[in-house]
């Protein structure tokens, strides 16, 4: 029986892709800056990114309460409390630059996370009113918003970063106004309460406890998928712009290689979910495993032959091609492995079951985006005596991931085919 609307559901993902290109211009800004500006606050250098770590574990912590309130209250409700944590965060963490606070700092990188953890759910909201036949492409199509945050973001920070005389005091002042700005959009989404646009069915199965979801095949491998796509592109990511001026390069530099990376991450939206739909999520999802993969590779071949080099040898321009295929490639990654298993995700449940699915799936995730953005310090600063030594750690340190990943995968494709839930 089609019930769904996809002619409501096109345009709820026209108003979340408005919402994604505004309001998530910020987070390239702050993952740019986060690490730069937790250096000049601290005097432990292993600590230099944890303002991106307590942005992360803001979202692994909002996930598990923001998913079932939205589900109670409405998207809507959940997506104007994120961007007005967002505001706050940005403020408060603008005075703790302007007071030379570290710990300032952190407390409004966690209240930030509140909105990172509700813009990751503009993708779920993209599926609340489309039919199967649509949701790959609504999820696709949400993601795809990226793209003009990955253009406006980091060329506003650019503009802002130094505007005034307190380093980045500029970029949280300009991320602050983006929220403000943004927020208007959600008035415009056309979601009711509960986010079913469908009737009640009958003889629906009770919804299953957090641990008989996790024992489902699809849901696991699912969120283990997404949890390394996001986990390794944040490993990598949240490193970047210390290898990048550390081996001699300007913060502009690091600005267009991020860039470069955003715009990877989500220009392959366009076409991700037409390729889902006739690949199959399982062959979408082996690729991106892959292309992640070999951006690692690119990254430690980069070191091998002397691209990427260390001060006071002069910076070379084959160093800094390389650092841009390297995000290149992680942005491709990502979005191949973080659709393909939001995909699946959402085709692996029953509707009584959205919340806590989400919830947990995001929990989850972030959870382990909050580790790699610690791990990414600690390894960049503190796993050798040169920024190169650092970022030969880091993405050394995506293998074993990458291997959890592609092996529950392969496990999932070998078991029998079983129905659907939901």
């Amino acid at each position: 029986m089609e019930y769904i609307n996809d002619r409501r559901a096109k345009r709820n993902v026209i108003v979340l892709v408005l919402a994604q290109a505004i309001l998530g211009a910020q987070m390239p800004m702050i993952f740019v800056i986060g690490g730069l500006a937790g250096g000049m606050l601290t005097t432990n250098p292993c600590l230099a990114t944890l303002p991106i770590s307590f942005i992360v574990f803001g979202s692994m912590t909002t996930a598990p309460w923001l998913s079932p309130l939205m589900q109670r209250r409405g998207r809507r409700f959940g997506f104007f409390l994120g961007a007005i944590s967002g505001a706050i965060g940005a403020l408060v963490a603008a005075y703790g630059l302007y007071l030379g606070s570290f710990t300032i700092l952190l407390m409004g990188s966690f209240l930030t996370g509140i909105y990172m953890s509700a813009q990751g759910f503009y993708r779920f909201a993209a599926t609340d009113t489309a039919s199967d036949t649509f949701r790959p492409k609504a999820i696709s199509y949400v993601m795809a918003g990226g793209l003009l945050a990955a253009i406006v973001g980091p060329q506003l920070n650019k503009l802002v970063q130094e505007a005034f005389v307190v380093p980045f005091l500029g970029t949280y002042l300009a991320v602050a106004a983006l929220n403000l700005v943004g927020m208007m959009l959600f008035f415009a989404l056309d979601l009711p309460k509960g986010n079913l646009n469908e009737p009640a069915p009958v003889n629906t199965a009770p919804a299953r406890s957090r641990a008989a979801l996790l024992r489902d095949p699809q849901i696991l491998v699912a969120i283990i998928c997404g949890m390394v796509a996001y986990s390794l592109m944040n490993l990598v990511m949240t490193s970047t712009p210390l290898a990048v001026v550390g081996c001699g390069y300007t913060t502009n530099n690091a600005n267009d290689i991020v860039s470069a990376h955003v715009l990877a991450m989500f220009v392959p939206s366009f076409f991700t979910g037409h390729l889902i739909a006739r690949f199959g999520v399982e062959k979408i999802l082996a690729a991106g495993l892959v292309i992640l993969t070999g951006a690692g590779l690119a990254a430690i071949l980069g070191v091998q032959m002397g691209a990427v080099t260390t001060p006071p040898a002069d910076p070379s321009f084959s160093g800094l091609i390389n650092f841009y295929l390297v995000l290149i490639l992680l942005g491709v990654g990502w979005n191949f492995g973080f659709i393909g298993a939001t995909t699946m995700l959402a085709g692996a449940h029953a509707s009584s079951e959205r919340g806590v699915v989400q919830g947990m799936n995001d929990m989850i995730v972030f959870g382990m985006v909050t580790v790699a953005s610690l791990a990414s310090g600690g390894l960049m600063n503190c796993s050798g005596g040169t920024p190169v030594e650092g970022w030969t750690a880091v993405n050394l340190a995506m293998l074993p991931f990458l291997i959890l990943a592609g092996g529950a995968l392969i496990w999932l494709v070998m078991r029998p085919r079983t129905a659907p839930v939901g």
